[in-house]
């Protein structure tokens, strides 16, 4: 039996060119999908650009007012400490912090005509916060701001500062301090420590001395009560107060260098400077990790 001629002519050369132009009209709108999905993503990715281009200048704008800022910190900071003394007792000192913002600060001034204090206090940590407890601190005790206290014991002061500066309102933050005063009439000197490193004292003869007493870090507990002590100060005589980060670094890895030694080191130098130099010889390439803070008197 013949096939039918309706079907063959069904599935002949007309059909299947309709079935291609299906085909074909079918891959054309895939395409045109296709195209303006690609379109929406370039437009969405210069849109992102934008955006991160936006982003990233504002971040550059904020980074350069924040540095401003913290600049600006440093420099009020350094412009409260005081000038060096040219007339006996001689001071000469250097502060180095080791960030923008440090926790290290010192002073000293006469309380009356027979009497002048010296101190340097260490804020736990760095930044912002440290250098705004130290300053308010050395302000304290610049301006005698601590009621029913007598400056010229050093005890008593740094029992008041435990009291007026608990850590507990002080975002947990507490300080050392050791802090001297001089009677120039009989050359007496009383001093007091609150958790800080010892003070050396180098003698005219060359004997070497480290001051300091019992008492934990100012703020850290309540109703603390310290206690002064005294030394004879002579002619030729030499003071340094020093901060733990001026010998708290590594002379090899895992090995910190020994207080010992660095008192020995401290008792012949000619300078603060002299000191950092050393200092930084042992600690290598980089910043060092703490504040580096020097105070000598010449008696």
């Amino acid at each position: 039996m013949s096939a039918d001629p309706g079907i063959e002519g069904a599935a002949g050369p007309e059909g299947r060119l309709a079935a291609l132009e299906d085909e074909l009209a079918s891959v054309k709108a895939e395409l045109e999908d296709i195209n303006l999905l690609y379109q929406a993503t370039i437009e969405h990715g210069e849109a992102v650009e934008d955006q991160l281009a936006e982003a990233n200048l504002a971040l550059q704008v904020t980074q350069k007012r924040l540095s401003e800022e913290l600049t600006e910190a440093a420099n009020y900071i350094f412009s409260i400490l005081p000038e060096p003394r040219k007339e006996t007792p001689r001071t000469e000192w250097l502060l180095v912090p080791s960030t923008e913002l440090g926790g290290d600060s010192f002073g000293y001034h006469e309380i009356d005509g027979d009497h002048i204090a010296f101190y340097l206090l260490d804020v736990c940590g760095h930044g912002v916060g440290a250098a705004l407890l130290s300053v308010t601190a050395i302000n304290v005790l610049r301006s005698a701001a601590l009621p029913n206290t007598d400056f010229r014991d050093p005890g008593a002061v740094l029992s008041a500062l435990n009291e007026a500066f608990p850590m507990e309102r002080q975002n947990n933050m507490y300080f050392t301090i050791w802090y001297g005063v001089l009677k120039r009439s009989t050359g007496e000197l009383r001093y007091a420590s609150g958790g800080h490193p010892p003070s050396v004292l180098r003698k005219a003869d060359g004997s070497v001395v480290t001051l300091s007493t019992p008492g934990i870090a100012i703020g850290m507990l309540e109703a603390m009560s310290y206690r002064a002590a005294q030394c004879a100060i002579g002619e030729g005589d030499r003071l340094h107060i020093v901060s733990d980060g001026t010998f708290e670094v590594e002379t090899a890895p895992g090995e910190m260098l020994e207080f010992p030694v660095f008192v020995e080191r401290l008792a012949r130098s000619a300078s603060p400077d002299e000191v950092l130099d050393w200092v930084r010889g042992l600690n290598g390439p980089g910043p060092l990790p703490d504040d580096f803070s020097l105070l000598n008197i010449q008696f």
